[in-house]
């Protein structure tokens, strides 16, 4: 069906190819100039967001500090770094940031570009996406040092210890450590001549090998030196067919998997090896026999001894499971590349302890304490290696009967040592310290601890925090004891069985993660269980078959829904769970014998707890009988089509987000554009829509379809969208009848993605609806102006923004919170795509990609725009019956600031570096993650008293 909504007398212009070409105006570069503050009329016109943010979120966090005894800890945290990880360096980065700071520890922040550049940043920017997203931005920012001597100097006078999150080159061959220990500078890990040791995994193996490890056979690669001929004889001195013998090829000085590929034979090793020269990754290349049938593992060391007594404890290992692509015509090696590292895939999974013989695990726990003495390393690291159960036919047998690593079920190898270990939310350090006791702030500050104890001129100030630390505890449990108040429970669920479950997924755990640093609250992490094979369109029969799972603090650190799920029922097997129990209990005792000794301890704060499954009723049930309040983090399907807020709305519970009837409006982006049709006068306006069965679609001609909507839609270009779904889910741009055909085959296979630039023009992954939806919407596509980050001039030591300004209308998210009819509009993002013309789905909620500007640089969208845009988004809110928080995504006229409406979401993404969190952070005063959560779940209190 075609909506009757009249294209609006502002609608962006959706030229045909002739006339895009024929309109040419000359790039503008444009500064970051910083936004005026708002006229006294535009702060009454509407409150800022700490106007909604309650008394109890901040009587929540810990009392202040003034006039108890002690001094707070003065941390300094260091990120970025010139490798290709320091996208992965900034997550770390804000991971501890969210997880040591407090009243009795302060921290500030610094960066390290790709250029060896220092800046002092402020902790708002480590909420960026990327580096990339603030890297142009450092020079209206940030506090530049002139020289990295500077930095130290500044370092030295300002912090009391540094905790260097920079991955790979500068973090973890020395770099950093070596300017610190010039400067004198405490800081946190392995010394920088150990650093250098360690980091080479070349040099590193020939050590192993030495010191008599079993080791994996591999030939070094030197940049402009390698010599075929002696890699051929390689090849053959280790028994390898040299025409097609499986090899891996990674850089000797690089992490997170970056650079690391599978090749077949001698020739093709070369290949690769030179592939990684190329593209800059390293000048140096190892070439490793692929261990066939072998099982992969990685093992956290934490140090508990006493000043320069290393006491390495071992952590219970994690097994990395690796599964081949279920398509048949994707061919996948099952290496652990950086995809299945940092990024949702159902390609890998994680068991700890690992399914390993309890001999194995014993001798993994035993070697890797061995390498961090041995190597002198400190305070934490992370080795990796690889467990070959018996016969180990991928190894030469000569020598090995002697090599420590033999066991009776097979051999273990040590592969890599990584120095400054991943502190994602859901990294392997996480995941195994929650394994045995420790929540992410408990193992970051007692690594920072353990770290203070080592250097003779941090005793005094370790003392004042620890007793700064214990006043402060003291104080809260007196305070609970004299109110006599009991915690507030609350519920965050998350996950489902929609395509978008896996953003919800990170979006919980990042919610659930910020509420648990609130003294009043008792947060409980919980799945939604997929609907056992119902299809998610019978509702009646999807609400009566989900299931959930109330889950323990370790269960939760996953990167897939199918991963947490499989994990809720290994940990409830009979044998499993005895084994874990053992291993942790040992591995317990091994860390409370060590740790008692130390005045700063404070214990561990982790329980080991089982997952517990209801029905979703039962589980409504339970939250109603605790009191609770249920935060709402389930991207689409029946957590967002107001299904569980009828529930939970008959069940008396409050919620955080819009209600049941407002969330089912959204949720039809078809009832949404009726719903506000009426307010063009007011600069609101809606995209004429096509509706149109997938049933219907794929019996059709395409050819005729699509001359049918290019006549009823008046445009060359269309963008098709499935009517229910979110987060970029099957949002594509159409230029041509292949181009639907290609579309409407990947519904017809149901495939879970749509292959990078399977289209005729330019694109990256598209993320599919599985099941494919029942309709689906096609619009013309609107035109924007592309805004480029330049890259630096020979002549020009920054980067600038280039906008062409053709059009005159962008694309934006913008964030509303507040009560029903109040709601407030947070300041607009522009996210700038790095391919194709749909924001990916990474590129909207995945740290590590994307770049997103909020506000919108005044050079391009005036301040009266700005405000207009902000007023129309409330107008839409309020009108839509919006409460809590919602995200509206629109396009609007950088002149006028009159907006045409794509979409709401009434349970928008949270994740780490979320839009919605660049935005709170743009308030006056700026609003940090778990203020800005703590927000939200207040006003669900709200609305129910």
């Amino acid at each position: 069906m075609l909506l009757s909504l009249a294209p609006p007398r502002l609608l962006p212009r959706l030229p045909s190819p002739a006339t895009a070409t024929a309109t040419t105006a000359r790039p503008r570069a444009l500064a970051l100039a910083p936004r005026r503050a708002l006229s006294s009329a535009a702060r009454t016109a509407a409150p800022p967001l700490r106007a909604v943010v309650s008394e109890r979120a901040v009587d929540g966090m810990a009392p202040a500090a003034a006039g108890l005894e002690g001094r707070p800890l003065r941390v300094g945290l260091v990120c970025g770094g010139p490798s290709a990880e320091r996208g992965i360096s900034l997550n770390s980065a804000r991971s501890v940031l969210d997880h040591i700071q407090g009243e009795d520890l302060l921290v500030s922040c610094y960066y390290i570009d790709c250029g060896m550049n220092a800046f002092a940043i402020s902790p708002a920017q480590l909420y960026s996406n990327t580096p990339s997203d603030f890297d142009f931005k450092l020079e209206s920012l940030a506090q530049e040092f002139s020289t990295l001597s500077e930095f130290a100097e500044h370092l030295a006078a300002n912090v009391d210890i540094v905790f260097p999150v920079i991955h790979g080159k500068f973090g973890e061959d020395g770099g950093i450590q070596e300017l610190l220990e010039k400067a004198n500078v405490p800081f946190v890990g392995t010394p920088s001549n150990e650093c250098l040791r360690a980091f080479d995994k070349h040099n590193a193996s020939l050590e192993l090998d030495a010191q008599g490890f079993l080791t994996v056979p591999n030939f070094l690669v030197e940049k402009d030196k390698l010599a075929k001929s002696q890699l051929e004889e390689w090849f053959g001195s280790i028994n390898l067919n040299k025409e097609n013998g499986k090899v891996i090829v990674k850089p000797t000085r690089a992490g997170s998997s970056i650079g690391v590929v599978v090749a077949y034979g001698a020739n093709e090793a070369a290949e690769k090896a030179e592939g990684i020269f190329s593209e800059g990754i390293d000048d140096k290349v190892i070439i490793e026999v692929f261990l066939e049938g072998g099982c992969e593992f990685t093992a956290i060391v934490l140090d508990v001894g006493t000043a320069n007594n290393s006491e390495p404890i071992v952590l219970l290992p994690t097994e990395v499971e690796l599964q081949s692509s279920i398509s048949s015509d994707i061919q996948e090696d099952t290496i652990f590349n950086y995809r299945r590292k940092y990024l949702p895939t159902q390609q890998v999974a994680y068991h700890t302890p690992p399914r390993f013989p309890a001999e194995v695990i014993d001798c993994i726990r035993k070697g890797v304490s061995l390498l961090f003495r041995h190597f002198g390393l400190r305070d934490f690291a992370r080795i990796d290696g690889w467990f070959l159960p018996s016969p180990a036919t991928s190894l030469p047998s000569s020598e090995n009967g002697v090599k420590f690593g033999n066991t009776e079920y097979g051999a273990v190898l040590f592969t890599d040592i990584n120095l400054i270990s991943g502190m994602e939310q859901t990294s392997f350090l996480f995941q195994q310290a929650s394994k045995v006791g420790f929540s992410h702030s408990r193992i970051l500050r007692t690594i920072v601890q353990r770290a203070c104890s080592r250097f003779p001129s941090l005793v005094s100030s370790n003392n004042a925090w620890t007793a700064l630390s214990r006043k402060m505890q003291s104080a809260k449990q007196a305070e609970i004891i004299q109110n006599g108040t009991c915690k507030q429970k609350a519920f965050v669920i998350f996950g489902g069985d929609t395509s978008e479950r896996q953003v919800s997924l990170m979006s919980g755990t990042n919610v659930w993660l910020n509420l648990q640093g609130f003294d009043d609250l008792d947060v409980t992490p919980c799945l939604l269980a997929p609907s056992s094979g119902c299809s998610s369109h019978n509702q009646d029969l999807s609400k009566t078959s989900r299931d959930v799972w109330t889950l323990p603090y370790s269960l939760v650190l996953r990167h897939t829904t199918e991963e947490v799920h499989a994990a809720c029922f290994e940990a409830i097997e009979p044998e499993r769970v005895e084994i874990t129990s053992r291993l942790r209990d040992q591995v317990m005792k091994e860390l409370q014998q060590a740790l008692s000794k130390q005045d700063w301890f404070a214990g561990f704060d982790i329980t080991d707890e089982q997952p517990i499954k209801y029905s979703l009723q039962q589980w409504i049930d339970y939250v109603k009988e605790a009191k609770a309040v249920v935060f709402i983090a389930v991207h689409g399907g029946i957590g967002e089509d107001g299904t569980i807020q009828s529930l939970l709305e008959s069940a008396g519970v409050p919620y955080t987000g819009p209600g049941p009837i407002a969330s089912r409006t959204c949720m039809d982006k078809v009832a949404t554009s009726l719903a506000v049709d009426h307010l063009a006068s007011y600069g609101i306006h809606t995209i004429p829509k096509d509706v149109r069965a997938t049933e219907e679609l794929l019996k059709s001609s395409l050819v005729d379809i699509w001359n049918d909507l290019k006549a009823k839609l008046q445009t060359e270009t269309v963008c098709v969208k499935p009517a229910r779904d979110g987060c970029s889910t099957g949002v594509a741009r159409l230029r041509c009848p292949e181009d639907l055909e290609v579309y409407a085959n990947a519904l017809r296979g149901k495939l879970p993605r749509l292959p990078a630039n399977c289209l005729s023009r330019a694109h990256g992954v598209i993320e599919m609806p599985v099941p494919p939806p029942e309709s689906l919407i096609f619009e013309p596509f609107i035109e924007t102006d592309e805004i480029i980050i330049s890259n630096k001039s020979r002549n020009d030591s920054t980067r600038h923004l280039v906008w062409k300004g053709e059009n005159e209308w962008l694309e934006v998210t913008v964030g509303v919170v507040g009560k029903r009819g109040e709601m407030h509009s947070l300041n607009p993002s522009i996210t700038v795509k790095e391919s194709g013309d749909i924001l990916s789905l990474e590129e909207k909620f995945q740290g590590g990609t994307g770049i997103n500007l909020t506000p919108p640089p005044a050079t391009i969208m005036s301040e009266d725009a700005l405000e207009k845009c902000k007023k129309c988004i409330e107008m839409m809110a309020n009108t839509l019956g919006l409460e809590g928080f919602s995200r509206i995504d629109a396009f609007v006229n950088v002149r006028s600031g009159e907006v045409l409406l794509i979409e709401v979401n009434t349970v928008p993404g949270m994740t780490p570096s979320t839009v919605l969190i660049h935005q709170a952070l743009t308030e006056e005063p700026p609003i940090y993650p778990h203020k800005f959560f703590r927000t939200l779940l207040d006003l669900a209190f709200a609305r129910a008293d």
